[in-house]
């Protein structure tokens, strides 16, 4: 460990004297020195008269900002002074994983601030793993706004991030014998390094009320409650190039003059703090439980928040660019992104806006608002449509009901003008839902269609099943509104930075590195797939990522594994539709088996080690007694010693981007098994096929084109395909399924306590019955179970081939090209939003 001590003014470090001076853009190793040395004497966070890693952290992130800052500026000036159409991107996650890696790979300093740190006795390796995780996100829709940052830098494009900046994110996640616990993120509990508070960029954002109606007709939301939005910025930075955008996450704050000084005085001291308290509340939690009336209050409070500063800050931005403000400019210099339907409220936001603080007509409003709005649809699931309660909504936000009202009013009027044929569909097409007269609703995935000039979906699968079933009736009126834009990841944090092994293999053999920014050149490894240099390299580097990644599971779970076994992975958000519990089925079948062999039989078994990590939602009872099974059957598995040297299974813990760092490069196998048609793109599957490792799946999602860009022969498949699943679970239903010898027999061996006196019948009886969500294997595990186990008994046989393995593992990574952020975004550029670079020069 390094020490430190006071010596004529300057700290004095084992292993040399280095001078703290402020050298904001260094570069060379030296310089770099310095500048953290500068940090930590005059950038103080902790006693000065210590530096060991974390303090070694903070001093080397603060002096990767001082850069960061540099090239910020330089941004933003250009931006100005170009003054081109931009985008901004609202969305209530983002899950950014941690940023120094990222920013010293992006700026390529990586290698001077290793020498760097290394003159001080520490590992850059070691004082990365200082860093936590931003908690700002959940699962891929805030992994995918991230890499859409990312690439939004990279390919130099005039955008901006939005978010709130939650204190204790959604949960730390800790895995005891009880199951899964959930205690607040600790991200914050000393600061992040990375942001800049930006005490000049404060926003009122007001709550319940009234509408006042004033003589000239116009109206105007006064009376309830006014917090403050408070803008701190996190810079993105692209990869070799100057640009730098923003990441702006906004705080509620409550003034000095909402502290009632008379009753603390008087000994009432929460009574005195009451609106401190509330401002508190709105980033306090990710998607805070929303069981009871003050919940669902809360979390619209939250999305309300976001749009609310958002839009202001935007049209401030609009506004002071001009003397004079053309409003009929405005769609023309601003393109508003929404990140699925948390951000939906924007819309009548806008409209607000634009009518009751800019005076402009009802008309001309909402022609702005129709073409400054794109939304971006994430999933066909029921529950995960989201639908506001109109009382609660009306209470919180009289002045947007009423503009929500009139939106679907005059929506209806235009298709009873327009479109006669159509006016029988409306009940399910208008906004507002008065079916049920004791809980009318406001359908937002509705709001969101009828108010954008583009709707999307982030997969073709997905595309085309939002087009032909839950948007189906919006495509008769609107034929050109409906688009795909195929979900990608950003190569340089999910092969470059976090496997650098095979990202230097990859660049030796395509003899150059511009495939980091054309993901498209790794086609050229197909030439060299059956190369048996290349294989040996290849396995190479995957054994030591393998290596790694068993030191990581012995440290987060004390369990140890054999790196020669096949490494099979499952990370992903617990739900009953991504269907880790066939997953756990089909081990407990594998275990069943090998019981019941000989020893010589054993020895020809393919040994695997099954890993499966995430997050169940705390109030979600089915998926957190899933968390539970995985580690009763762990816990039996993996201390059975006629079986362990050929099965081990292990939950790992708090699954967020750093632990998929090491997780991804390290994975063989990777099971992507959601029920066709539920899942609406993923990604995870993209980063597991770009770092070489063989997806079993079904055809869901991007799996589809992950299969045809890498070849068929190379993608383990089963399952019912999605225009199938209605008829199944009709059969279901009607009593027609007949479950497979082999699924009942995993399911007797849970029951009859195998894995322990816990009762699992709830979770079992999910898979049973006739009818009815949450009954009756709505999620088809019984009915896909034999085709799962037929496929991985062909994975066991693959992997007993190794040259086999390493060719499909290459043209794995080969077929990946597709599956960059990069075009992803280039197409949302051009087809959605309209702009343009705006590179610094």
């Amino acid at each position: 460990m390094a020490k430190s001590e006071e010596a004529n003014g300057q700290l004095t470090f084992v292993g040399g004297h280095v001078k703290g001076v402020a050298v904001p853009c260094a570069r060379e190793e030296s310089e770099i020195a310095s500048n953290i040395v500068y940090h930590a004497q005059y950038t103080p966070h902790f006693y000065p008269l210590r530096f060991d890693l974390e303090h070694a952290f903070y001093a080397a992130a603060q002096s990767v900002r001082d850069y960061l800052v540099q090239r910020w500026n330089s941004t933003y000036l250009q931006f100005h002074k170009a003054d081109p159409k931009q985008t901004y991107y609202l969305s209530m996650e983002y899950l950014q994983g941690r940023a120094l890696t990222n920013a010293i790979g992006n700026l390529g300093i990586t290698d001077g601030y290793a020498q760097a740190l290394k003159s001080f006795g520490y590992l850059i390796e070691d004082i990365v793993e200082q860093e936590k995780d931003a908690a700002l996100g959940n699962g891929g829709l805030g992994r995918l706004a991230s890499c859409f940052l990312d690439s939004m830098a990279t390919l130099n494009l005039p955008a901006w991030g939005y978010g709130l900046r939650y204190r204790y994110g959604l949960f730390k996640q800790r895995i005891t014998p009880e199951g899964q616990e959930e205690v607040a993120e600790d991200w914050l509990e000393k600061f992040s390094p990375w942001e800049i508070v930006r005490h000049d960029i404060v926003y009122p954002v007001r709550f319940f009320g009234h509408v006042q109606i004033n003589p000239d007709g116009s109206r105007k939301w006064v009376g309830g409650e006014v917090l403050n939005a408070l803008a701190y910025d996190v810079p993105i930075p692209g990869f070799n190039t100057k640009n730098t955008i923003s990441l702006r996450l906004w705080e509620a704050k409550a003034s000095a003059e909402d502290f009632n000084l008379f009753l603390f005085n008087d000994g009432k001291y929460e009574d005195a703090a009451h609106f401190h308290s509330k401002a508190q509340q709105i980033c306090a939690v990710l998607y805070p439980g929303d069981s009871t009336e003050n919940g669902k209050i809360l979390r619209l409070k939250q999305q309300f928040f976001l749009c609310s500063a958002s839009l202001q800050d935007i049209i401030y931005r609009f506004k002071e660019r001009r003397s004079a403000v053309n409003w009929d400019n405005f769609s023309n210099k601003v393109a508003v992104q929404l990140n699925d339907t948390h951000p939906t409220l924007a819309i009548p936001e806008l409209m607000r806006l634009l009518m009751d603080d800019e005076g402009l007509g009802w008309d001309s409003a909402w022609d702005l608002t129709y073409k400054t709005f794109a939304y971006t649809n994430h999933t066909v699931l029921p529950e995960a449509l989201e639908k506001w309660s109109q009382d609660i909504m009306r209470k919180l936000l009289p002045r947007h009901f009423e503009i929500i009202e009139e939106i679907d009013k005059r929506f209806k009027e235009m298709v009873h003008a327009t479109k006669t044929d159509m006016a029988g569909k409306l009940p399910g097409m208008q906004i507002l839902d008065n079916s049920n007269p004791q809980k009318p609703v406001v359908r937002m995935a509705n709001l969101c269609v009828v108010s954008s000039h583009t709707v999307n979906g982030v997969a073709q699968l997905h595309s085309d099943i939002l087009k032909a079933e839950l948007f189906a009736d919006y495509v008769s009126i609107w034929p050109t509104k409906f688009q795909n834009k195929t979900n990608g990841i950003t190569p340089r944090r999910w092969l470059l930075f976090c496997n650098p092994e095979l990202s230097q293999i990859i660049t030796k053999w395509l003899k150059t590195d511009e495939w980091i920014n054309n993901l498209d050149l790794l086609s050229g490894l197909r030439t060299f797939a059956d190369n048996e240099d290349l294989q040996e390299e290849w396995a190479k580097a995957k054994l030591a990522n393998k290596n790694r990644l068993v030191q990581y599971v012995k440290n987060a779970t004390g369990v140890s594994i054999d790196p020669n076994s096949l490494f099979d992975i499952q990370v992903k958000r617990i739900h009953e539709y991504k269907r880790q519990l066939l997953n756990i089925l089909g081990a407990v079948y594998r275990y069943k088996k090998l019981k019941e062999m000989s020893e010589t039989e054993r020895q020809k078994v393919t040994p695997r080690t099954i890993m499966i990590g995430g997050k169940a939602f705390a109030t979600y009872t089915n998926a957190k007694l899933i968390v539970k099974l995985v580690n009763d059957v762990g816990a039996v598995v993996n201390n059975d010693p006629e079986t362990n040297k050929y099965l081990k299974i292990v939950f790992i813990p708090n699954y967020n981007v750093s632990v998929a760092e090491v997780l991804i490069p390290g994975s063989e196998l990777s099971q992507h098994i959601s029920t066709a048609g539920m899942e609406a793109s993923g990604t995870s599957n993209m980063k597991f096929a770009l770092n070489g490792c063989l997806i079993i799946g079904t055809l869901d999602g991007a799996n589809v084109e992950i299969r045809e860009e890498i070849g068929e022969e190379n993608f383990f498949l089963f399952g019912a395909k999605a225009d199938e699943v209605p008829r199944l679970r009709k059969e279901r239903e009607m009593g027609m399924f007949k479950p497979d010898p082999r699924f009942e027999e995993a399911s007797e061996f849970i029951k009859v306590g195998t894995f322990g006196s816990y009762n699992y019948a709830d979770l079992l009886s999910s898979l049973e019955g006739d009818s009815g969500y949450g009954r009756g294997d709505y999620f088809l595990v019984g009915h896909d179970f034999p085709s799962y186990i037929d496929a991985q008994s062909r994975v066991d046989e693959a992997y007993k081939d190794r040259k086999r393995w390493l060719k499909m593992s290459i043209l794995s990574t080969a077929g990946s090209g597709k599956f960059s952020s990069d075009r992803t975004i280039a197409q949302y550029a051009k087809e959605i939003w309209g702009i343009e670079e705006c590179r610094v020069p």
